[in-house]
């Protein structure tokens, strides 16, 4: 009888080759990923099959810990206007903690990867707008998610293709000063707290 696949180990060897290829990117042999994970290449295949199955399930975790990460930060908060929480949100995703997801996920839009998870393009482009929508309404305006959405991937993909994350910045705060002028809001003081720029 063959042996029973243990889960946790799976998992381990998961998260250990996500917090390499979110680092070094993802990996054309499976040695990187052997040395990551502690394991062995007969292992691997073991426990996942082939070397595009734990590509492909590399990229599915760390989108998940995106998901988190991302949607900790754009949920609405009750001692914040939502205006300052996109702000908040905006430092955190182009900052040091959110670029490796950055740089994963662009990379993986224009590149051969994409045959890896064909569907990304559709699913990356409303993974946020719930999410959006939800701290939207708390300042009147939900239907401008897709508009908040939009410019931030816009950005992003600016950020992306020059480097140049101060000029981002300081369109992300015209953006947000902007929302902050116009009716319904419901966000009194935000447009003041957007136009002094929030420090890092």
């Amino acid at each position: 009888m063959g042996r029973h696949k243990q889960p946790e180990i799976r998992d381990r060897i998961l998260d250990a080759c996500v917090d390499h290829a979110l680092i070094h990117g993802l990996p054309d042999r499976l040695e990187p990923f052997v040395k990551a994970s502690g394991s062995s290449t007969r292992m691997l295949i073991y426990h996942f099959g082939t070397r595009d199955a734990l590509l492909y399930e590399t990229l599915r975790r760390a989108r998940q810990r995106q998901r988190e990460f991302y949607g900790k930060l754009l949920s609405a908060r009750r001692d914040e206007p939502y205006l300052v929480t996109l702000r908040h949100a905006w430092q955190a995703m182009t900052g040091p903690e959110g670029r490796p997801y950055l740089r994963m996920f662009g990379k993986l839009r224009e590149d051969t990867e994409q045959q890896l998870w064909p569907t990304f393009r559709r699913e990356a482009t409303t993974d946020w707008l719930q999410p959006l929508e939800d701290g939207m309404r708390t300042a009147g305006r939900p239907e401008l998610a897709t508009l908040v959405l939009a410019v931030i991937r816009g950005l992003i993909m600016d950020i992306e293709a020059t480097g140049d994350t101060p000029r981002a910045d300081r369109a992300f705060d015209d953006f947000l000063a902007a929302l902050a002028l116009l009716p319904d809001t419901g966000e009194a003081g935000t447009r003041a707290v957007v136009k002094r720029r929030i420090a890092p």
